[in-house]
This record gives structure tokens, C-alpha cells and sequence, in this order.
């Protein structure tokens, strides 16, 4: 069943527009572990001026719905959204601590989104392909359940998020930031299309409440996933591709242009003469 999600009968073309494209003149290499540590600091350091700042998973989420988005959204536009802080490093009510911070996360920020721009627009048929988007999550409930006894009387009872949870956050926040970009298209067909595409990545944002029989990461680690909750979080992978190809296929969306009426020729000019249109402006 699981093997089933994970492949995918259709290949996505390459993409084209803008929003998705690797941003030029910053190199397309991943992020090390080590350098996704350093991202996880400075979030950490940017938490103790402002406590809200999300956690990295939130903002490979919000990222990836960023660069799924029908138009290219600005740092100026999103920051302020996502960190609360704008741009220059004006402070709404968090800030970098200083300009080098600041640079070395713009650095790592922009090599993860060409990375994942990049994922984004390969041909893939199956999400164990090496090109395919693969999201950084992180698997809480099974970390926790690999602590001792004595660790976890320690975290106490509360919850931990389930697999990927934090990650659909993250990018339904974004959608619901900028609803103008993903409103839906007239088309039945491609409305259909938006419709499911969401409806996969707002089921992760529910918990896990199946019973666990898988450890995500280790074959012989405590059960901490459900296989309901993998063929979820598989199906929410594909609609990230199935988002980004629809609004690929559809394009930006259109200004509305509004025009003023204009005159009946024997109606009084609007520019005050006194005179009728067809003898004033009209003429």
C-alpha cells in the first residue's frame, strides 16, 4: 500500500516560471547536516527577540509553498510574514542579531530553496528517486520515544507534533498569507485539481491518531509513525508537484482591469464644459 503511494503513474515536466526556478547566481548544493544545525541556531537566537519565531520545519514548509505559488513573493513581502522581520533587516518585533547573521541565513536560506526549486521541476515517478523533493522533518514522537524512561518523565505528558505536521503548517500558513494567489482558477478541472492538491497537505495537519508500526528512520526503532500517516505524508509530497505543475500550466494570475464608462455621445462632458460630449472631448 505504501509502495503504491509512493510511485507516481505520471512524470512532471520541467518548470518554467519564475517563483520555482532556482534563483541565479546562488549555487543549487545541499544543505549539510552541520549547515542545517547552523539554520536551527540562528532561528534559535532570532527566538530570544521575538518568541514566536517557527521552528526550521515550519519554514521548509512555508518555503516550499512560497516556491509552489503562482507569483515570485519577494523576502520584503514574506519576512515580515514568516519572521517578523522586514526588509534591511527593519524590525517589526524580532531581528537578526547582526548583518553577518543575517547574510550567512539569506545564504543558506536561498541554497535550500534552489535545491528544492530544483527537486521541484525534475521528471520524477517515484519519491526514492534521489532528485525528488524530500522535505526536512524531523520524526518528534519517535526521538522521544527513543529516550529513556527517566528523559521522558522529564518532558512531561504533553504531545509530541505527529510526522510532518509541523511541515503542513508551515506551508498551509502560506497559502493562507497570500489567499489572492491561490484562490481558484475558473477552470472546473484545475479548481478540482487545486481543491485535492490542499486537501492532502491539510490532512498532515491533523495528528497521527492511528496506532504506530513504523520507526521512519531506524527498522529497529520504536514504532512512532503509522502506516496510515507515511501514505499521508506521501500523498501530500505529490500534491506539492501537482501545485507546482498547475500553476506552471496556468501562469500568473490577471490583473482585473477595470474600464470607465464612456460617455453617450449627446451626454453632458464629464470635464465640466457644459458642452455635450460629442462636441467636447468626444469630437
Amino acid at each position: 500500500m505504501i509502495s503504491q503511494t509512493m510511485n507516481k503513474a505520471s512524470t512532471m515536466s520541467p518548470a518554467s516560471s519564475s517563483a520555482a526556478d532556482p534563483l541565479v547566481g546562488f549555487p543549487i548544493e545541499p544543505l549539510s547536516p552541520q549547515e542545517f544545525d547552523e539554520v536551527d541556531a540562528i532561528l534559535d537566537d532570532l527566538r530570544t527577540r521575538y518568541d514566536e519565531t517557527p521552528q526550521w520545519e515550519f519554514c521548509e514548509g512555508f518555503m516550499a509553498a512560497l516556491i509552489c505559488c503562482r507569483r515570485l513573493i519577494m523576502p520584503s513581502e514574506y519576512l515580515p510574514v514568516l519572521l517578523a522581520i522586514g526588509d534591511e533587516g527593519v524590525q517589526d518585533e524580532g531581528s537578526f542579531a547582526d548583518d553577518a547573521q543575517q547574510q550567512r541565513f539569506f545564504e543558506l536560506w536561498t541554497r535550500r530553496w534552489n535545491d528544492v526549486a530544483q527537486a521541484l521541476n525534475a521528471k520524477v515517478e517515484d519519491l526514492g528517486d534521489e532528485a525528488a523533493y524530500f522535505p526536512e522533518v524531523v520524526d518528534i514522537r519517535g526521538a522521544v520515544a527513543s529516550l529513556s524512561e527517566e528523559a521522558r518523565a522529564e518532558i512531561g505528558p504533553e504531545t509530541a507534533p505527529s510526522y510532518a505536521q509541523i511541515w503542513a503548517l508551515g506551508f498551509m500558513y502560506a497559502v493562507e498569507s497570500w489567499p489572492e494567489e491561490w484562490a481558484a482558477p475558473r477552470d472546473k478541472e484545475a479548481a478540482q485539481w487545486l481543491d485535492e492538491a490542499l486537501d492532502a497537505i491539510v490532512a498532515l495537519t491533523d495528528d497521527d491518531t492511528d496506532p504506530p508500526t513504523l520507526s521512519v528512520y531506524d527498522e529497529n526503532g520504536a514504532p512512532s509513525v503509522s502506516a496510515q500517516r507515511l501514505d499521508a505524508y506521501a500523498s501530500a509530497i505529490w500534491a506539492v508537484y501537482d501545485l507546482r505543475e498547475l500553476w506552471r500550466t496556468l501562469g500568473p494570475r490577471q490583473q482585473t482591469v477595470h474600464k470607465a464608462p464612456t460617455p453617450g455621445r449627446n451626454d453632458p462632458c464629464p470635464c465640466g464644459s457644459g458642452k455635450k460630449y460629442k462636441k467636447c472631448c468626444g469630437a
